[in-house]
């Protein structure tokens, strides 16, 4: 197996930009964002940052034979984001990927910080939902996005 340690510089810290656009649906009564809503942009930001070393949720699924459930999450929000924001959403790994991934995710309003996230993932086989390691093909492609 891949040692994490060999993604240099890590690359996995790196924080991904992902930006959405509010919604008016996405508002509440007080005119700003449903708290729920943050998680999904959450989610958001971990697909793309997987997508940026050339993997897909559906890839790791169908072709690695791993989920990756959520185990943990917890936000704290710093102020309200409103229909028609722009949100940027940064997503890093808090440590190297190891049996769980440990998502971080900032998100501004330009300079605003809007919430901080921490999400846990963790890796389990497909057909029996118990935990396993990350897939070679896995630290392959964060390997293969890694400065030489």
């Amino acid at each position: 197996m891949a040692d994490p340690k060999e993604i240099a510089p890590h690359i996995w810290q790196v924080p991904h930009e992902t930006r959405v656009r509010v919604r008016y649906a996405e508002t509440d009564q007080m005119g700003v964002v449903y708290y729920a809503h943050y998680a999904v942009w959450c989610e958001i930001g971990r697909t793309e940052w997987i997508r940026r070393f050339g993997l897909t949720y559906a890839q790791m699924e169908a072709e690695m034979g791993v989920l990756l459930p959520v185990r943990h999450f917890s936000i704290t929000y710093h102020r309200p984001a409103r229909y028609d924001d722009e949100v940027r959403i940064y997503t890093s790994l808090k440590e190297p990927p190891t049996r769980k991934l440990i998502f971080e995710h900032r998100l501004y309003r330009e300079a605003d910080l809007l919430a901080e996230a921490e999400v846990v993932l963790l890796f389990v086989q497909r057909d029996t939902w118990r935990p396993c390691s990350p897939p070679e093909a896995f630290y392959a492609a964060l390997l293969a996005a890694s400065p030489r």
